[in-house]
């Protein structure tokens, strides 16, 4: 569940509607709360990105927004008591969770492979074999 990749979504989706009703200690707790969980998330896509799976994107885009999530944890953080969130925090938010459907979209767009088929090749008979290199000498 920890590298789950939709945990820190909901968790800063969770983080932003709580900002933008003005449930600050609520928004800045679950910001906090997916810090964690897009580290997990950002390492497991990049380990598989490094065994060769098709996840670079994912771990590209992992990054990005645990990064993000990291500024708007820190400027919630940071922002006086009984404030509104800084706009930093909230279009850190925003621009994390288009980083986290990035994927879903490339994914959407993605063309259909139609897998190709291959001729099946026959094994020769030692007579074929004997006039194949007959007819090469």
């Amino acid at each position: 569940m920890l590298g789950s990749r939709l945990l820190p979504l909901v968790l800063a989706t969770a983080a932003l509607a709580a900002g933008t009703a003005g449930l600050g200690g609520f928004a800045l707790w679950s910001g906090l709360a997916a810090v964690p969980a897009a580290a997990a998330a950002a390492f497991v896509a990049a380990s598989d990105a490094l065994e060769g799976r098709p996840a670079r994107l994912q771990a590209v885009t992992g990054g990005l927004a645990l990064a993000l999530v990291v500024v708007a944890s820190a400027a919630r953080e940071n922002a006086p008591r009984g404030a509104a969130a800084t706009p930093l925090a909230t279009w850190a938010l925003v621009l994390a969770l288009l980083a986290y459907a990035v994927p879903f979209v490339a994914w959407v767009l993605e063309p259909v492979r139609v897998p190709r088929r291959t001729r099946t090749h026959r094994r020769l008979r030692p007579a074929e074999v004997e006039e194949l290199l007959s007819r090469a000498a």
